[in-house]
């Protein structure tokens, strides 16, 4: 960390089965903090638990919007995992994964307090 606080997590750009997060490459699912990325231990939207999401949960400033990039299509989100995630004061939108990458990186541009899950497209 820098006196400037903590660099900003910028969607690079996505591939099949990988993302590149300010500079950085991950395979498979990661979720995208603004001052942090993680790589997200699931392997579809099905797999998604509250428990699975509690970096998001903890992160601080406090997340208000989490974008779940569902891979090539949007899928809907489990409804235990929206209520979940509700009682945490967040809201979920599920997308495809290129508009979850393409809306985090304009709504963290209106400094707004959002997090991505993201699940890769596939090979």
């Amino acid at each position: 960390m820098s006196d400037k606080g903590p660099v900003l997590q910028i969607i690079n750009g996505y591939a099949p089965g990988t993302f590149h997060v300010s500079g950085v490459d991950y395979h498979g699912p990661v979720l995208v903090i603004p001052n942090r990325t993680l790589r997200w231990d699931v392997t579809s939207l099905a797999d998604a638990t509250v428990d699975s999401l509690q970096a998001v949960i903890e992160a601080s400033p406090k997340v208000e919007l989490l974008i779940v990039g569902c891979g090539r299509s949007i899928r809907p989100v489990p409804p235990a995992l929206r209520a979940g995630l509700r009682q945490h004061g967040i809201v979920v939108e599920p997308m495809d994964t290129g508009a979850a990458c393409r809306q985090y990186a304009v709504l963290l541009g209106e400094n707004r307090r959002v997090a991505a899950a993201l699940l890769p497209l596939p090979a």
